[in-house]
């Protein structure tokens, strides 16, 4: 008889869970749904609603000091890191270009602090914008340079890049961030798996299962959401425009035949993901279900609930084992009542 198979760790973007993005409501929603880790984004830990990167002392003491009253862990660190221009050109976007030493100084460096200050090995990031209406293939070679810089700066801090597949940047597809990771070869640098980010570009089921599986051998954890209505194909997705995200079982994306696949190689990815120090394979919802645009989402707590739910179905539907909280977990030292 086979062992039992490890749980997935279940995790998501905390902000997407509250209405005002203050840390209380987020950490609240999070313990509730009986989540044990969460990805940081946004957040109002005092000082306004602020991106990660931009935390004060001040409010990284307070996360930190809160995160533990409410029993919750960082997954990862949601960066923006690679969502700025590879060149800069004037292509009709409001996209911004920094100069790539003073950006791997200066953003990247900051993540890994936030990384290590906040306990996580992981740091979600991107593969830059090309100049708007240009082959993306046409800058790997820039891109490869650069993501390799990134990914040599997180390993000097014990860590791992996880590159994202999203629409209008140079890794836009499956295909394309597979040519990304082999071009660096640094185990510092793992690629994430959207689905709903490969939908909104057009396309089908089948393709994004292929897409999938093009990318799969740098394969490091998944971020989960959904599309449902496919729109045409185009070379530019207008992000703000996109209304039709959905929970994981009602979608495009086909994640049923992706989890299935997942779990065939799932326990060499685990010792992959171990051999970095990553403590499992992170599923992070990212469920967008009331809006989603360049920078990130909005799902509140009822929408974030729903989209826990509909992956915990589809987990159970193809044996895949996850972990919540149980009465367990809340009974001091055990103790019976």
């Amino acid at each position: 008889m086979n062992p039992p198979l490890p749980p997935v760790l279940l995790s998501g973007f905390a902000d997407e869970a509250a209405n005002n993005k203050t840390i209380e409501q987020q950490f609240c929603a999070f313990a509730a749904l009986g989540l044990r880790y969460y990805t940081i984004r946004f957040m109002d830990a005092g000082d306004g609603i602020q991106n990660v990167m931009l935390l004060s002392p001040e409010a990284i003491d307070r996360v930190l000091k809160l995160q533990g009253e409410y029993g919750l862990q960082v997954s990862s660190i949601g960066s923006p890191i690679g969502k700025v221009k590879l060149l800069d050109v004037e292509d009709g976007t409001s996209n911004r270009y920094i100069p790539f030493q003073d950006y791997l100084q200066r953003d990247v460096r900051r993540a890994c602090e936030l990384a290590n200050t906040f306990g996580t090995k992981l740091i979600r990031g991107f593969s830059f914008y090309h100049p708007k209406g240009t082959n993306p293939e046409l800058h790997l070679s820039q891109a490869i340079d650069q993501l390799g810089q990134i990914a040599r700066v997180c390993d000097q801090h014990g860590l791992t890049f996880g590159l994202e597949v999203e629409a209008n940047l140079i890794g836009q597809t499956g295909k394309l961030l597979q040519k990304i990771h082999d071009g660096v070869s640094d185990p510092a640098m793992l690629l994430i798996f959207d689905g709903a980010n490969l939908v909104c570009q057009g396309m089908t089921t089948e393709q994004t299962y292929e897409e999938y599986q093009a990318m799969k051998n740098g394969l490091g954890w998944l971020h989960i959401k959904d599309y449902k209505k496919p729109i045409a194909r185009s070379s530019h997705v207008d992000e703000e425009s996109l209304k039709s995200f959905v929970p994981a079982d009602q979608g495009d994306s086909g994640h049923e035949a992706i989890l299935r696949d997942l779990k065939q190689g799932y326990q060499d990815l685990l010792a992959k993901l171990a051999q970095r120090g990553i403590p499992g394979l992170f599923l992070d919802l990212e469920p967008h279900v009331k809006g989603g645009g360049q920078f990130g989402g909005f799902s509140g707590p009822d929408g974030f609930g729903i989209a826990l739910r509909g992956l915990c179905r589809l987990l159970d539907y193809v044996g895949l084992p996850y972990d919540l909280r149980t009465f367990d977990d809340i009974r001091p030292n055990g103790s019976q009542h």
